[in-house]
């Protein structure tokens, strides 16, 4: 038997950051978020030889290990390792020898969440195998719990639920064991439209978001004032773009991005920098009404709102920059799992 997972990445549309401890936690978060044709993957399947081989495809990275009920989880493919670890821990996984290969649509680094959708992807290839019984929130919470807890990894939460869940989701975010997804009936037109307008521009700069998320939460921690209002101006932003695009007025998300990218550049340093700035202004000459950097910032995807034919002009002068947009749909579906 062969085991398959995949997950959808994801664009946050807005609301950024408030996901991150310990605002979220002080203060209660609030994101917007729609996830995308591309996709983690991981696949388990048997092998002959003795042990456990991890494979990250697209890292050209490889690892043997003889059988263990813990990997050492340092160096290379540390959130595969740390699945395994998580899993045998819990389930007691018997002695069998497999591979478990990865492979992730986007480098990472580029801000559309490849960490956690993959950590995702690898907990729903364990959990078809075993046959967990756990629905989206376990799902979403585990893969929360080892990238955080069991790996230290600096980061939101955003990233689990819309990979585990799917589709367009206004989330709330409380205490670390108190998550709320909304699902939103948009109607098709309207998410016709948005994919339509929504450039995707990756930056070909990938950055370290955990040293930006890290100084995000020490600025809360510390109290600092404009850190903090930038943060509740976000959240604010996560509830206007639920209305816009409930109520089809598209014409207003350009505006509404554009107030959050001023916003987010508040939270951290690092966030956005001279090119991003550079990028931003430009794609706005040609016709974006608004954007914003993906993820943490510092590099990475960035999208911009481009109403009527405008996105092909925006695009055509983005190309002095040296960075691709790329195309991609809205999907609806969170994580899929099959066996073969």
């Amino acid at each position: 038997m062969i085991y398959r997972s995949k997950a959808p990445l994801r664009i946050g549309l807005a609301g950024g950051g408030t996901d991150v401890s310990p605002y979220s936690d002080l203060y209660g978060g609030a994101i917007l978020n729609v996830t995308l044709s591309l996709y983690a993957h991981a696949t388990l399947e048997p092998i002959q030889q003795d042990g456990i081989v991890l494979t990250a495809i697209d890292q050209l990275q490889e690892e043997s290990f003889e059988w263990s009920e813990e990997l050492p989880a340092n160096g290379k493919m540390i959130l595969l390792k740390g699945v395994y670890n998580r899993i045998q821990k819990d389930y007691g996984l018997q002695k069998m020898n497999f591979r478990l290969s990865t492979f992730v649509d986007a480098p990472a680094g580029s801000g559309l969440g490849t960490s956690s959708t993959l950590v995702v992807a690898i907990i729903g290839a364990f959990a078809e195998m075993l046959r967990l019984p756990l629905g989206e929130y376990d799902i979403a919470h585990y893969a929360y719990e080892i990238e955080r807890k069991d790996l230290g990894l600096a980061g939101g939460r955003q990233d689990q639920y819309a990979a585990t869940f799917g589709g367009v989701n206004y989330m709330e975010f409380y205490d670390e064991d108190k998550v709320i997804v909304n699902p939103l009936r948009i109607k098709q037109q309207y998410l016709f439209e948005l994919e339509n307008n929504l450039l995707l521009y990756y930056t070909s700069k990938s950055r370290d978001s955990a040293k930006i998320i890290e100084q995000q939460a020490r600025n809360v921690t510390d109290q600092k004032e404009t850190s903090i209002e930038a943060m509740h101006q976000l959240k604010q932003q996560a509830q206007m773009m639920k209305e816009a695009l409930l109520k089809g007025r598209l014409h207003e998300i350009g505006e509404i991005l554009d107030f959050g990218f001023q916003q987010k550049r508040k939270m951290a340093t690092g966030i956005s920098n001279e090119l991003m700035d550079d990028i931003y202004e430009t794609a706005k000459a040609a016709g974006a009404t608004g954007g914003k950097i993906s993820g943490a910032g510092g590099g990475g995807f960035m999208i911009f709102y481009c109403p009527g034919n405008s996105k092909y002009a925006v695009a055509k002068s983005l190309e002095k920059f040296g960075g691709v947009h790329r195309s991609y749909q809205f999907v609806e579906h969170g994580l899929t799992t099959w066996t073969v």
